[in-house]
């Protein structure tokens, strides 16, 4: 019963800023209206090859959000009276989660649709392109319960700037192998670039889930190691 409090005060919370909201919705489609302007002279900034970047940039935002959110209440008496109660490091995790899922899930919607507006196509599977940014989706929020759960507010700007970096540098509106040498070495072994890979490899090739199953096990594999991490920190926090 606590867990479903907290998880219905969290979506009051995050549904109830319609500023915040609008910022991380609106600032991810203004970037992809201004970068595919560019499709003329770069293959990258094509709507149907940048729309899944930015998709993945807005995930950064709403791991922010996340972040700020949980780091918030952990300094508040609130945060400290839930942690007495008779609930697991599991029903936590979700009810921070969950909000942050359903705005990425609508984040994505729209950013897929004022793609096919500008001209993106699917030439594979819509399911298994969803599948994939689903999945990327769970990995940015519980990384974001990571950052929430180890760090004050104040250093997080700084946790945001890497991600965002890192995704960036993983090919979400650049061209991974033209850079080359040590940060395609690293973009590689980041999950960024096997998301990016395997979403563009449906849509642009049009294949189906065996040609992109080593990017998409890759991407997966990092989601659960990140949320088996935030459901350990979260036990560490209530034994404290």
């Amino acid at each position: 019963m606590r867990s479903l409090e907290l998880a219905t005060r969290n979506f009051k919370e995050v549904w109830r800023d319609p500023l915040s909201l609008g910022i991380t919705i609106g600032l991810p489609v203004l970037l992809l209206l201004v970068l595919q302007a560019f499709g003329e002279f770069e293959e990258v900034f094509t709507p149907t090859s940048l729309t899944p970047g930015i998709v993945l940039f807005g995930f950064v935002m709403l791991m922010f959000s996340a972040a700020m959110t949980l780091s918030r209440d952990r300094e508040s008496a609130l945060f400290a009276r839930l942690l007495t109660a008779p609930v697991r490091a599991s029903d936590f995790v979700a009810a921070y989660s969950l909000p942050y899922l359903s705005v990425a899930i609508i984040q994505g919607i729209v950013l897929f649709a004022i793609g096919a507006f500008l001209g993106l196509e699917v030439d594979g599977s819509v399911g298994l392109v969803f599948l994939v940014i689903f999945v990327t989706a769970v990995f940015y929020i519980g990384l974001g319960m990571i950052l929430g759960s180890l760090l004050p507010l104040a250093p997080l700007s700084g946790a945001y700037a890497v991600v965002l970096l890192l995704t960036i540098f993983g090919g979400a509106w650049m061209d991974l192998e033209a850079i080359g040498g040590v940060f395609q070495s690293i973009g590689n072994a980041l999950p960024f670039a096997h998301a990016l890979d395997a979403t563009r490899a449906v849509m642009i090739d049009g294949v189906g889930f065996p040609a992109v199953a080593t990017d998409f096990y890759w991407v997966v594999g990092y989601t659960l190691v990140i949320v088996a991490l935030a459901l350990i920190l979260f036990k560490r926090k209530m034994l404290e």
